[in-house]
């Protein structure tokens, strides 16, 4: 018996630990979803308390239960048309009534910056992701529903918080980029070189690290959407940036700006995304390099992967017969509480 439940144990650390590689948000790291030590993992997906302790942590402090059984399902926050704080800030420029200036490539990048210019940073766009349980089924780290293809491709929270964890972030910066470019071209919003609901979603479990080898390089070159940087030095403000730390951990963010010493040698970076410390939620960051700090510890130089999303003149043809198709969990559609207002009182009606 004591060896079954040994052996019981065991399979559930390894399990914990494998979720690190095969399930959704980058990295273990505080600043993007932290999964608890010696945890197993639960998939219970409804809003119900679990019956069956975890793993014990040795504290006689009880476990604080996991926000998807505790939260208020409500509808997402928006003003009389519609529009959240994020899509109102950015109106003008869907309506086409503000252009924006592109660089000398066409890329992405200045549709980029605009887009998360336009997050408050006042901690209204909250931080959250959960590992014990997964939360899949009801999130996908974004702060509000991501549409394509009259789908939902990634899932806000269903409490209305607005609340994101790094790689949904930047995932969702993307996804809004890509449209706002196109509809200022005249063309279809969710023209993505060709792309059906499900080569995006497939492309958003690459940008999650959903397997080895994924990263953002992976799901922009998969798709002929742009490029991966090696070279530092050519990094554009408005690339898609992930590395890895030591201690272990990792960060999903959209590059900014190198950080140099006196030499001019790049040192770190500064970058905008969601995270857990500092904002405790969307706003900028920065971080330096493990061989930069006197103590060893930070961002391992060789882990960086760049993505450059380039001119939709430079989208190249793809073969979705040669790209790995992930299944880390299912393109499931949202569940929303709506509240309707009651309808208003017929005055002719009330005269009678």
């Amino acid at each position: 018996m004591k060896s079954i439940q040994a052996s019981s144990r065991s399979l559930a650390l390894f399990l914990a630990a494998a979720s690190l590689v095969l399930a959704g948000c980058k990295h273990s790291d505080p600043a993007c979803c932290p999964l608890p030590p010696g945890k197993a993992v639960s998939t219970a997906s409804t809003n119900k308390a679990p019956a069956v302790a975890t793993a014990a942590t040795g504290s006689t402090k009880p476990k604080a239960p996991a926000k998807r059984y505790t939260y208020t399902p409500k509808p997402y926050p928006v003003d009389e048309r519609g529009f959240s704080p994020v899509d109102k800030a950015l109106a003008k420029a869907y309506a086409r009534e503000e252009m924006i200036t592109e660089d000398a490539d066409g890329s992405l990048n200045p549709y980029i910056l605009k887009v998360i210019a336009a997050y408050p940073l006042d901690g209204t766009y909250p931080y959250h992701c959960g590992w014990d349980p997964r939360e899949y089924d009801i999130y996908n780290g974004v702060t509000q529903d991501m549409w394509f293809k009259g789908m939902v491709v990634a899932k806000a929270y269903p409490d209305a918080s607005r609340c994101s964890y790094c790689c949904g972030y930047t995932f969702e910066v993307f996804l809004r980029a890509m449209k706002l470019r196109n509809i200022q071209k005249g063309l279809d919003a969710d023209d993505f070189n060709g792309m059906t609901f499900h080569d995006l979603f497939n492309m958003l479990q690459f940008w999650y690290i959903e397997g080895k080898g994924d990263n953002e390089v992976r799901a922009v070159t998969s798709y002929g959407l742009g490029s991966g940087i090696t070279d530092f030095e050519q990094a554009r403000p408005g690339d898609f940036l992930s590395y890895s730390t030591t201690p272990p951990g990792g960060h999903a963010v959209v590059f900014i700006d190198w950080l140099r010493d006196e030499n001019k040698k790049i040192v770190g970076f500064k970058y905008f995304s969601s995270n857990l410390s500092g904002t405790h939620g969307v706003g900028a960051g920065q971080g330096h390099f493990s061989d930069s700090n006197a103590n060893g510890k930070g961002i391992l130089r060789n882990s960086v992967h760049i993505a450059h999303v380039g001119s939709i003149k430079d989208y190249k043809p793809f073969d979705r017969t040669q790209i790995i198709q992930r299944n880390a969990y299912l393109p499931t559609q949202p569940n929303r509480i709506i509240y309707v207002p009651a309808p208003a009182a017929d005055s002719t009606a009330a005269k009678r």
